[in-house]
């Protein structure tokens, strides 16, 4: 078959295998950003065709409004703190699940439970535990530690702290299980290897076992990052919209709902709708350009791939022969390295 026609075949599988699901993608995500785009440019109230233009007046009360600027910074203080809190405890989990030991399945189930129970069942039943007269505070004083039960919804010192603790506990399952399915992809002759050269535990966990997770390491990180910009639904359901932003746990989802829908100005929603989407969108492309790069390159095939690769090549090529001494010395050093722990 002429390469012509085999290109032409091979662009046509791709249109009616990618077809659909581009489409839907252009529905359900692409045309509703622009259209939040077009009605953040109006004083809309939800009805009807916007007719009072406003311009850009409504993005500049967002960057010029304290409660926008409370809600980012509450985003990224749970950003933070999911990666954190969660990173370590899961790994620390799923290193001890890796083992053999008894009841195995059953600890991986509970610990799995809670990132598939609706956030609408824990945001309820966290609200009601932890009110002032809630069972959290009842057990700490029948176990003669009354001086700890607190307001932890209310006060904005606490609540900012209730809300990661929840969310730690909500989604440290599916982390968990994340870096268990990464663990079963690394070989065991490495590890053995490592022992049966003197390398204690958390030494072939440090050296052997964490570099090769990193990949896997990087895809949660990403996802916990979008999760955490994007947070919504367990702020709303515990702290309401009206006392979120006094208590201190205020997100840029929940001001949009509270200053858009619930204050009859679905153009100014909008916008925010769309500061929202515009903030995760340039942290995906910074993350995916600095830390997802180097786990796409190797994986990159076809015409651009091949460029790269020469580019590459030919950069190396170039460079003075004293830099080629120095890559050659460093690679004998990392191969020594390596052999103290692989055979």
């Amino acid at each position: 078959m002429p390469q012509r026609k085999r290109d032409t075949r091979a662009r046509l599988e791709v249109i009616l295998l990618a077809g659909p699901a581009l489409l839907v993608f252009l529905a359900f995500v692409i045309f509703p950003v622009l259209m939040a785009a077009y009605y953040g440019f109006f004083s809309w109230q939800g009805y009807g065709p916007p007719t009072d233009f406003v311009g850009l007046k409504n993005y500049l009360t967002i960057l010029q409004d304290p409660l926008f600027h409370d809600a980012l910074a509450h985003n990224g203080f749970i950003l933070v703190f999911s990666l954190v809190l969660q990173g370590p405890i899961a790994i620390v989990l799923a290193l001890l699940l890796n083992r053999k030991m008894r009841g195995q399945s059953l600890i991986r189930v509970l610990i799995f439970v809670p990132y598939v129970i609706s956030e609408v069942v824990v945001g309820t039943g966290w609200s009601l535990m932890l009110q002032t007269n809630g069972a959290i505070n009842a057990m700490l004083t029948n176990m003669g530690l009354g001086f700890l039960a607190t307001d932890w919804l209310s006060d904005p010192g606490i609540a900012i702290w209730t809300l990661m603790a929840i969310i730690t506990w909500k989604y440290i399952g599916f982390a968990v299980i994340l870096f268990l399915a990464g663990l079963q992809g690394i070989p065991e002759e490495l590890h053995e290897a490592a022992a049966i050269d003197g390398a204690s535990y958390w030494q072939i966990q440090w050296r052997i076992t964490l570099p090769l997770l990193a990949p896997t390491l990087r895809i949660w990180a990403f996802l916990s990052i979008i999760g955490s910009l994007q947070l919504f639904d367990l702020v709303y359901i515990i702290w309401g919209q009206y006392i979120a932003s006094t208590a201190g746990t205020s997100t840029m989802a929940t001001y949009m709902v509270s200053e858009g829908r619930n204050a009859g100005n679905y153009g100014y929603g909008n916008a925010v709708a769309v500061v929202l989407f515009l903030i995760s969108l340039v942290v995906a492309l910074i993350y995916q350009r600095a830390v997802l790069r180097k786990d796409t390159d190797g994986a990159l095939t076809g015409a651009s791939g091949r460029a790269r690769r020469s580019r590459s090549r030919a950069s190396h090529d170039a460079a003075p022969n004293d830099a080629g001494a120095d890559t050659v010395a460093d690679a004998d050093a990392d191969a020594t390295t390596q052999k103290k722990y692989v055979r």
